[in-house]
Order: C-alpha cells, then sequence, then structure tokens
C-alpha cells in the first residue's frame, strides 16, 4: 500500500497523541506539519521528521504531497480548515468537537459530500478497547435494549483557560471540551438512538478559581487568569426517539472534595460501566454477577485509543470505507450539544 503523507495543522498539546500515533502507523508519515507559532511547528517537524513546516493552514493545504490531514486547532477553525481541506482535496481527521455549532457542522457535511473523501471526527473513547468490546457485545444483544445510561466528569479543579475559557475561540466550556466526550460515548454505546429532547442547566459561579493554593492542573499555553467566559458546570436529561434517556453532568471546576468520573449504561438483561474500570453485571442462576473482562487496560488509555483511532483513520483512507465516528455522528452531537446550551439559557426543555 502507498504510504499515506499527513499534514499536522496545530501543534499544541494534543497533537501529539497525533503525531506519537502516525509515526507508529506503518501505512503513514508525517510530511508536514502547520501552527501559527512557527517555532513551536519547527520543533514538532525536527521531531517527527516532517519535510515542510508551516504557519498558514493554507499553504499546507495547497501542498500537493498532503494526502491527509489531522486538524488539532482551537474549536473555532475546525469547520473552516475541515471544509477547505476537503475541497483541497485532502482526507480529514478533526479533533473534538466537529466545530462549535450545529449550523457549522452542516456545512461540513455538506463539504464531505460534495467531496467524497473521508472525514472522521476524532471521538477517542469510540476507538478505546473496551468500548468496542462493550460495542460488540451491545450488538449481539447482551445487555438487551440500552434504556438509560449516565456519564459524569466531574472536575474539582481543572479550568485551563486560555482558548478553552474563551467561548468565542471554544464555543464552551466542559460540555464542549471534555462532556462531549462521555456523551458521545454513551450515545454510540446505546446504538445511535434519535434525539428528541433536553433539559438543561449551565452555571458560571467560580469561574477559573485562579485563587487556589497548593494544588497544580493543567493550564493551556495561553492560560490568562483574567479571561473565563465558559461555564463551570452543566447538567442535561437528553431524551431519545425509542424512550431511552441519557443524563450528564461535567465540571471544570466545583466545590467537590475529589474528581469524578463515572460512565454507566442500563438494559433490560444487564449493564455494564466503562468509567472508571469496565465492569459489566449481569445475572447467572438467579444471582447477580459483576464481571470484570481481562482486557489490557482496566479503564480507558489515551495512548492505545489514539492508536487505534490513526489506524483505523489510515485503514478507512486505503479501503475508502466510512470510518467508525463519520461525520453524521459529529452533527447528531453538535446537535445535542447545542440543544443543552440552548434549554440552559432559555430555563426551559427544547425539543429536538
Amino acid at each position: 500500500m502507498d504510504m499515506i503523507r499527513i499534514g499536522v495543522i496545530g501543534t499544541g498539546s494534543i497533537s501529539g497523541l497525533h503525531l506519537n500515533a502516525y509515526r507508529s502507523n506503518p501505512q503513514t508519515s508525517v510530511y508536514a506539519v502547520c501552527d501559527l507559532n512557527e517555532e513551536r511547528a519547527g520543533a514538532a517537524a525536527a521531531e517527527y521528521g516532517a519535510e515542510k513546516v508551516y504557519t498558514d493552514y493554507r499553504e499546507l493545504l495547497a501542498d500537493s504531497g498532503v494526502d491527509a490531514v489531522s486538524i488539532c486547532t482551537w474549536n473555532n477553525s475546525h469547520a473552516e480548515i475541515s471544509i477547505a481541506a476537503l475541497e483541497a482535496g485532502k482526507h480529514v481527521l478533526v479533533e473534538k468537537p466537529l466545530c462549535r455549532t450545529f449550523e457549522e457542522a452542516l456545512q461540513v457535511e455538506q463539504a464531505v459530500q460534495k467531496s467524497g473523501k473521508i472525514l472522521q471526527v476524532g471521538f477517542v473513547r469510540r476507538y478505546d478497547a473496551n468500548a468496542q468490546l462493550l460495542h460488540t457485545l451491545v450488538e449481539k444483544g447482551e445487555f438487551g435494549e440500552i434504556y438509560y445510561a449516565k456519564a459524569t466528569t466531574l472536575r474539582r479543579l481543572g479550568n485551563p483557560g486560555g482558548w478553552f475559557a474563551d467561548i468565542e475561540r471554544s464555543g464552551g466550556g466542559p460540555l464542549i471540551d471534555i462532556g462531549v466526550h462521555v456523551i458521545d460515548l454513551c450515545w454510540y454505546l446505546m446504538g445511535r438512538p434519535k434525539p428528541v429532547s433536553v433539559s438543561a442547566n449551565t452555571y458560571r459561579k467560580l469561574g477559573n478559581r485562579a485563587n487556589v493554593e497548593h494544588l497544580s492542573f493543567y493550564k493551556a499555553a495561553d492560560y490568562d487568569a483574567a479571561l473565563n467566559t465558559v461555564e463551570d458546570l452543566a447538567n442535561a436529561l437528553i431524551r431519545f426517539e425509542n424512550g431511552a434517556s441519557l443524563m450528564v453532568d461535567v465540571s471544570f471546576t466545583l466545590h467537590a472534595k475529589e474528581d469524578e468520573r463515572s460512565v454507566r449504561l442500563y438494559g433490560e438483561k444487564g449493564s455494564f460501566e466503562i468509567d472508571p474500570e469496565t465492569v459489566i453485571v449481569s445475572e447467572q442462576s438467579n444471582t447477580i454477577v459483576n464481571i470484570y473482562p481481562q482486557t489490557d487496560h482496566k479503564g480507558f488509555d489515551f495512548n492505545s485509543a489514539f492508536q487505534h483511532e490513526i489506524n483505523h483513520f489510515a485503514s478507512s483512507i486505503h479501503t475508502g470505507t466510512e470510518p467508525i465516528s463519520p461525520v453524521q455522528d459529529g452533527v447528531a452531537i453538535m446537535k445535542i450539544l447545542g440543544g443543552i446550551y440552548e434549554s440552559a439559557a432559555k430555563g426551559e426543555e427544547v425539543k429536538l
């Protein structure tokens, strides 16, 4: 098979996971990197052996040596760069979220349809080995109908600041940054039912809590304690056409004694948890049993999941098959996220 020459647009922290995975994939080579910060782009190129360095993504897309791109930029540029890349004849892997709004998502979807190229949304949680194991069991009917899911990702102190806290660049706070992961994971494992309504709340009470001492947390490269225009906390109840429901809460900062992560899905014949570790709950001989699958990682492993995501992207390009996180799923998730923000702003349930 021909080597796929990759261009990585944006060389911030998340790009390292893409770059490492491309380097480990025998079907891909890092050909070009692009970043507004030329020094940072040059450093990435040197580390990963890229031939070309750009500071303007348009120049990278005009390079005939680029076959496909990873878009690892701020959320406000995802739609623009994705559309431009598709129009330039490149395959696209775009980091989550697909974009900032449902309207932008529809524009990206239209560009994918016109281009005939692959666009894979970076819903990396789908590519985790445990998620794929559970998805297979769901597909086989092991749990019966999945009718309820509950997802929690609460940080007690974890507002990254910088562009993450700037709604113009990010599109939102913890909901669109980390909540998108668990909402998509639940929706995917529930069989991607059609969402019909959302009732939600968002809160801006604590800000970035730059005053807190003795505890460290990740800060964006452009961290600015004075800038914070996103929510601290979001919660929502999402209803689906098949009668199933998903309850989610997510925070950047909260007066909680510790961080909390849990993802649980309940079916007629059994249930399972995937965060913080994978557990299957079933019945045998009229007895409830908890089953712990023997896999390489009890919970989500970032590095292996990103490797699987990149491997899948390369395989989809070579075979011309739709990825397991296609553009239409990105559109559906943006519809849900937009509905949550709309419901919170209106203070009432909204129909999707």
